[in-house]
C-alpha cells in the first residue's frame, strides 16, 4: 500500500513538472534608446505568454492582416514610434504578431509598416494601466494558380 501512494505521489509530482514546463516564456527582451521591447508570438504556446503578458507592458501592438477573407497574424512589421517632439524613441523590427514596449508616459506617434504600406496612430501611455492597438492590413486578393 506505501508502494502505490509512493508511485501515485511521484507521478502527481512528475506530471506538475511536465505541465509548468509545458507554458511557453516571452522572447528575451531587448533594450533600445532605454526602451525595453519585445516582438513574437507565433505558436500557441509563445501567442498565450503574450496574451498574459499584455498587462504588464504600458504598450501593446497586434498585427493581422487578411486577403480573400482569410484573417492571419502579420510579422516582420517594422515599428518606429516618435514623441511628441517628434524624436524617435524606438525603431525596431517585429518578429510576430505582438509587439510589447516600455515606454513612459507621455504622447506618442505610432508608425507601422507592413509589406510596403504604412499605418500611424498617435497614442497616449498613462501613469498606470496599458494601450493595445490593433494594426490591419488588408491584402491584395490572389486570383487562381
Amino acid at each position: 500500500m506505501k508502494t502505490l501512494k509512493s508511485m501515485a505521489g511521484a507521478a502527481v509530482l512528475a506530471a506538475g513538472f511536465l505541465s509548468a514546463g509545458a507554458y511557453a516564456e516571452l522572447p528575451p527582451t531587448q533594450t533600445q534608446g532605454g526602451v525595453e521591447y519585445v516582438s513574437g508570438g507565433f505558436g500557441l504556446d509563445e501567442s498565450t505568454a503574450f496574451k498574459q503578458a499584455i498587462r504588464q507592458w504600458p504598450l501593446a501592438l497586434t498585427f493581422a492582416s487578411s486577403s480573400n477573407s482569410v484573417n492571419a497574424y502579420a510579422s516582420d512589421v517594422q515599428v518606429v514610434i516618435r514623441d511628441k517632439q517628434d524624436a524617435t524613441v524606438l525603431n525596431a523590427l517585429s518578429e510576430g504578431p505582438y509587439f510589447l514596449a516600455r515606454l513612459p508616459a507621455g504622447s506618442y506617434s505610432v508608425f507601422v509598416t507592413y509589406e510596403g504600406q504604412t499605418q500611424s496612430r498617435k497614442i497616449t501611455i498613462g501613469a498606470s494601466g496599458g494601450t493595445h492597438v490593433t494594426f490591419h492590413w488588408k491584402r491584395p486578393a490572389s486570383g487562381p494558380d
